[in-house]
């Protein structure tokens, strides 16, 4: 039950309007730190939720996948451009953001992540790489500016660190291949 005090702790923090200010002042931390943070919030408060409703669980989300395809519906959503500008424009989107990031992405993510198969999983970072390519390649590339609330330099900063985002996942992904964790397992066993 720590995790979810400390879960509770991290919202509470988050929704402060000095955090709030800041974080969303520059565009890489909006994107790439205030909302994994709140995703964050979500897979600590997630125990405390399957404990509380362990039937919509277990009914919903038997095998993982609508859990995590919520998930990345909901993280597609938060990188569109205009999305981004319109969370710190208009108030509701704000509230939008502040909810469905923990609820609506963080608590499936923790929920489905362990029944999904290895193969499961590595098709899940394979798209979050490939939409991360595709974003950081939008941001750097475009022409124009995309978010009124940031300059065009912000902008590619931000492609930038979803690029190497991508380069991340995609490093993590090769090094799966020969790394085997069952082997690590049984070291530890002897």
């Amino acid at each position: 039950m720590r995790q979810v005090k400390y879960g509770l702790l991290l919202y509470l923090f988050l929704m402060l309007p000095p955090v709030i200010h800041v974080s969303e002042s520059i565009m890489v931390i909006h994107m790439h730190m205030q909302m994994p943070l709140l995703v964050i919030v979500g897979i600590l408060i997630t125990p405390f939720l399957k404990s509380r409703f362990p039937n919509f669980f277990s009914t919903w989300n038997k095998n993982g996948i609508p859990g995590m395809l919520l998930f990345l519906i909901i993280v597609i959503y938060w990188m569109i451009p205009r999305t981004m500008d319109e969370a710190i424009t208009v108030t509701e989107i704000e509230i939008f953001k502040f909810i469905s990031l923990p609820f609506l992405a963080g608590v499936p993510l923790r929920d489905s992540w362990n029944k999904l198969t290895k193969r499961g999983k590595n098709i899940i970072l394979t798209c979050l790489s490939v939409i991360y390519v595709i974003v950081g390649g939008l941001y750097v590339f475009s022409p124009a500016q995309l978010c009124n609330n940031y300059l065009v330099a912000e902008q590619k900063a931000l492609g930038w660190t979803s690029v190497f985002t991508a380069l991340g996942i995609i490093v993590f992904l090769i090094q799966s291949l020969f790394i085997h964790e069952d082997e690590f397992e049984e070291a530890d066993t002897v």
